[in-house]
């Protein structure tokens, strides 16, 4: 379980610092506006994303198994943890979080790191499609600045509230989720190695006091972003409390397992390495334990972020940690100036993140897989939708695991997860 970082540190040179540090920076600037838009669509306080992207992400690369892999937070956790915010409260969801990384840690002892390739490929596409569903579904009211109560978590209920709301829409607020969207999409293609989310948002929430737009910020919903990071401290824990939190932490540390796993083995095929899986579950414990002291988010590497790293040319850890940094030093710089950002920005920001997550070109491949295949598929898509994460990924797993059972000696395909 040896970190990579103390791998790759004896032969590190100037020119390979240099690479990180322009690496790191590139993705700080896509990680702060990724990271406010998840915490504020997971139920949290802006600054909860932020602080998660500092804390988690320095830890997650300086004790990880993968050279390149950046953690933080990310779409996938939005479903689970908007749910236990819903039903435990905040300090409920950091108990849990807590308790998950104290999981992934025994995890890491138990050298359980390998345990993820035998998780179904079905499985793991069908629910990353429905948590997809879900992120774009709730990001509807703040696209189209629909003025509604709070929106259910249910997912029926949900459509059901903001169809009676229609006549409410602002359609400033949506040419604003627009533009972003398409500035983003456009900005990538044509700069694959600039950061063009962070500029894509910050442009359409410009709009707003230049057009004299009534679109909702940070600041009008939340009030402003702390230039600080909060002081360290155990949530309320007792064994009721502990007990009652049990199934929330399993999926977490599930959740941060696999997606952090996925992640560094595609990193290992961009750059043609090898990572450590009882490292990086080591790391991501430790990691969540950390967030969870400093008031964060659960964390795990973000496959998307990660790859931009790669692309701008980071190589070694350190890269991760300069990303982590950065971001602490934006936040202590300019942190007020993020209650500037356009609510409509940030949804239009998930609701493109939900559309990577989904691959809408590979349904057509999904559904031209075996029967079975196709059915796990389907049934992991539709329970995480209409019924629950914990039940979805239970169900899938153990009707994939049945079925692989059945198909002996069938060689597993060689999937690229999608972009969180």
């Amino acid at each position: 379980m040896k970190p990579q970082i103390l791998t790759t540190l004896p032969n590190y040179t100037a020119q390979g610092f240099f690479s990180d540090v322009v690496a790191g920076v590139t993705v700080a600037m896509v990680a702060i506006p990724l990271s406010i838009a998840i915490a504020i669509a997971s139920g949290a306080a802006p600054a909860t994303g932020l602080v998660t992207a500092i804390v988690a992400g320095f830890l997650i690369s300086l004790l990880g198994g993968s050279r390149v892999q950046i953690g933080g937070p990310t779409g996938a956790f939005i479903v689970v943890v908007y749910g236990v915010i819903a039903e435990h409260g905040f300090d409920g969801l950091l108990l849990a979080t807590l308790m998950a990384g104290g999981l992934l840690v025994i995890a890491a002892l138990l050298r359980a790191g390998r345990l993820v390739a035998y998780i179904p490929e079905p499985v793991i596409n069908g629910f990353t499609v429905g948590i997809a569903i879900i992120i774009g579904t709730s990001q509807l009211k703040d696209l189209f600045g629909i003025d509604s109560q709070t929106l259910p978590a249910d997912f029926i209920a949900k459509i059901e509230v903001l169809w009676a709301a229609r006549a409410t829409a602002d359609w400033s607020s949506l040419a604003l989720g627009v533009f972003t969207i398409a500035a983003a999409t456009i900005l990538r293609r044509a700069f694959p190695r600039f950061p063009g989310l962070i500029l894509a948002v910050a442009a359409a929430s410009a709009l707003v006091p230049v057009l004299g737009l009534h679109a909702d910020t940070i600041q009008s919903r939340f009030g402003g972003i702390s230039a600080a990071l909060p002081a360290p401290s155990l949530p309320d824990a007792s064994l009721p409390r502990i007990i009652e939190l049990i199934p929330s932490a399993l999926v977490i540390a599930f959740l941060a397992a696999v997606e952090s796993l996925l992640s560094a083995i595609v990193a290992d095929r961009m750059i043609g390495g090898r990572h450590r899986p009882d490292a990086e579950l080591l790391a991501q414990g430790t990691a969540n334990m950390a967030s969870a002291l400093f008031g964060g988010l659960p964390a795990t590497g973000a496959i998307a972020r990660t790859a931009t790293n790669v692309r701008a040319g980071g190589r070694t850890p350190v890269a991760g940690m300069v990303h982590a940094v950065t971001v602490l030093v934006i936040v202590l710089a300019a942190g007020p100036l993020a209650g500037y950002l356009a609510m409509p920005s940030l949804a239009g920001l998930l609701v493109l993140t939900a559309w990577n997550m989904s691959e809408p070109h590979r349904f057509l491949e999904n559904m031209g897989t075996r029967a079975s295949d196709r059915f796990l598929f389907l049934l992991t898509m539709s329970l995480t939708v209409l019924a629950d994460l914990t039940v979805a990924i239970a169900v899938g797993v153990a009707v994939g695991l049945a079925l692989r059972t059945e198909r002996k000696n069938i060689p597993p395909s060689d999937w690229t997860p999608p972009e969180r």
